[in-house]
C-alpha cells in the first residue's frame, strides 16, 4: 500500500487535478491520498492558504473579510466549474467558510489556525467529489474522526502518539481515501495546523500509522536537484539520498520537502519517492534508510540567508565551568533559538537568524553577555548565509573540505566561519550574503563538474 500527497500546484486548477486522478488510478496500491490547498496557477497568482489568513486578519481587526473569502470561494469554484461538478460541493464548501469566520476569535491563534485548516479541508472534499463524479470509489476522510491527534500548538502542532494507533484503522476502509493535509484536532477537538507546508508532515504520518510500502510526494518538479536550479543552470538530479542528507538539504534551503516531514517516515524505515505531477513517468527521487556512495562525497549543496553571529571571545573559556549555559541562557531569556555555535578553547560563535532580533533587543543581549559574563570580546556579524555542503560519503573521504575550502578561496569568497557536523555527514561555511551565489556556483563546480583535460 502506497500513501501519495500532492502539493498545491499539482491542485491548483481542474487540469491539474485530472492529472491527479490518472496518477492515483493508475497505481491500485495508492490506496491514501493527501491534499494541500489549491496553490498558485501562474507566478503572480495567490496560494488559498495565504488568501485564508488574510481573511483571518482582517476578521480579527474588525475588517468586513467578505472581497477576500469571495475569492478564495471562486478559487474552488473555478476547479469545479472546469471539471463540471455539481454545484452542492460548492455550496458546502461556502457553508464551511461562513461557520468558521463567524466563530470565536477571542483566542487569535487558534481562531487563525482554524481558518488555515479550511484550505486543505475543503480541497479535500472537492477531490473526493471529483474522483466519485469520474466513477472511482473515493471517500472524505474527516481527520477528526479518523483520529489524527495533535498537540494545542497553534502553527506548530505535533502528532500525539496515540493518533499513529487510531489512524491504523483506515487500513479497513475500502476504496481511495482522500484526506486534508496540514492540521489535525487537540484532544479538546480544537483544530491546530502544523508548520507551514505541513501536508508533507501529514502524508509522512500516515504513512507510518498505516505501515506503507512507500510514501509518494508528488510535486512540480522532476526530482531534488543537487543544488538549487535558480542558482545553477540544468543541475544534477539526485536519484537516491539518506533521511539524514535531506533533512541536512531542507533545514539548509531545499523547499522541495518541508525539513519536519521526514520524521514519522524514518522512524518508520519507509521509504520516500519525490515526483513529478506533470511527469509521473520521471523516476524522480527516492529517500532512504541507506544507499550506496558511489556518487562521490557530496550528494548536493543547499544556502539559506537571514543570518547574524554572536562573537564572545574571553580568555581561558574554556576553564570556565558553565559558560555555554549562562551564554545560552541570556538568549533564552530573550526567547532566542540558535543554529550552530561552532568554538574554540577561548572563544565561541553563536548562529542565529536574523527575524529573531531587532536593534533593541541586539543591544541587550550583548551588554548582557559584556557585564554578566565578563566576556573580553562581543562582535555581530550580520547579513550572513550559511551554505551546507552534504554527503554520506564525505564520511570516507579524504579532503573534502580541503576541496570546498580551496574552490571558495579560488572564487575570492571570504569564509566568515566553518562547522562540521558530528555525524561528518555535513560541512557548514559561514559567507557574506553578497558572496552567496558565487560561493555555491564554485562548490558545485568542485563537487559536481566534471574535470576536462
Amino acid at each position: 500500500m502506497k500513501v501519495i500527497k500532492f502539493g498545491g500546484s499539482s491542485l491548483a486548477s481542474g487540469k491539474q487535478l485530472e492529472k491527479v486522478l490518472k496518477i492515483v488510478t493508475a497505481d491500485p496500491e495508492r490506496k491514501v491520498v493527501v491534499v494541500s490547498a489549491p496553490g498558485k496557477r501562474y507566478a503572480e497568482d495567490i496560494k488559498v492558504t495565504d488568501l485564508l489568513i488574510e481573511c483571518a486578519e482582517y476578521s480579527l481587526q474588525n475588517q468586513d473579510p467578505k472581497e477576500k473569502l469571495e475569492s478564495v470561494l471562486e478559487r474552488y469554484a473555478a476547479i469545479a466549474e472546469e471539471l463540471l461538478l455539481p454545484d452542492g460541493v460548492i455550496r458546502e464548501i461556502h457553508d464551511d467558510l461562513v461557520t468558521r469566520i463567524a466563530s470565536d476569535k477571542s483566542k487569535p491563534d487558534r481562531f487563525i489556525d482554524l481558518l488555515k485548516a479550511s484550505g486543505e479541508d475543503n480541497n479535500a472534499k472537492l477531490v473526493a467529489a471529483y474522483f466519485q463524479s469520474r466513477g472511482v470509489e473515493a471517500h472524505y476522510v474527516d481527520p477528526k474522526e479518523a483520529g489524527l491527534l495533535v498537540s494545542d500548538e497553534p502553527g506548530n502542532a505535533q502528532a500525539l502518539p496515540e493518533a499513529f494507533e487510531r489512524l491504523y484503522s483506515l487500513n479497513k476502509r475500502s476504496g481511495i481515501l482522500i484526506f486534508p493535509g496540514f492540521f489535525g484536532y487537540s484532544e479538546s477537538g480544537e483544530v491546530f495546523t502544523f508548520s507551514r507546508s505541513g501536508s508533507d508532515i501529514t502524508g509522512s504520518i500516515l504513512a507510518n500509522a498505516l505501515k506503507a510500502d512507500l510514501y509518494e510526494n508528488f510535486t512540480d518538479v522532476d526530482a531534488v536537484y543537487s543544488v538549487n536550479p535558480s542558482i545553477v543552470k540544468s543541475p544534477k538530479e539526485i536519484k537516491e539520498l539518506t533521511y539524514r542528507e535531506m533533512r541536512e538539504l531542507s533545514y539548509a534551503g531545499f523547499t522541495v520537502l518541508h525539513d519536519e516531514a521526514l520524521v514519522p517516515a524514518f522512524r518508520a524505515g519507509i521509504p520516500v519517492n519525490i515526483k513529478n505531477t506533470n511527469n509521473p513517468s520521471a523516476p524522480g527521487t527516492l529517500i532512504v534508510n541507506q544507499r550506496d556512495n558511489t556518487n562521490g562525497p557530496v550528494i548536493g549543496i543547499a544556502s539559506d540567508k537571514g543570518f547574524c553571529s554572536i562573537y564572545v571571545s574571553k580568555y581561558l573559556m574554556n576553564r570556565e565551568i558553565g559558560f555555554g549555559r549562562k551564554l545560552l541562557g541570556v538568549l533564552e531569556d530573550y526567547g532566542l533559538s540558535y543554529e550552530h555555535t561552532p568554538s574554540g578553547i577561548d572563544d565561541v560563535s553563536v548562529i542565529l537568524r536574523e527575524n529573531q532580533l531587532d536593534e533593541k533587543v541586539m543591544d541587550a543581549v550583548i551588554n548582557r553577555i559584556k557585564n554578566e559574563l565578563h566576556a573580553d570580546e562581543v562582535k555581530v556579524a550580520h547579513s550572513l548565509a550559511l551554505i551546507m555542503v552534504v554527503g554520506e560519503g564525505m564520511r570516507q573521504n579524504v579532503g573534502t573540505m580541503a576541496r570546498a575550502s580551496k574552490a571558495l578561496a579560488n572564487a575570492s569568497v571570504n569564509i566568515e566561519m566553518i562547522n562540521q557536523g558530528s555525524s561528518e555527514v555535513s560541512m557548514m561555511f559561514g559567507v557574506k550574503e553578497v558572496d552567496e551565489k558565487r560561493a555555491v556556483q564554485a562548490l558545485y563546480e568542485e563537487f559536481f563538474v566534471p574535470v576536462t583535460v
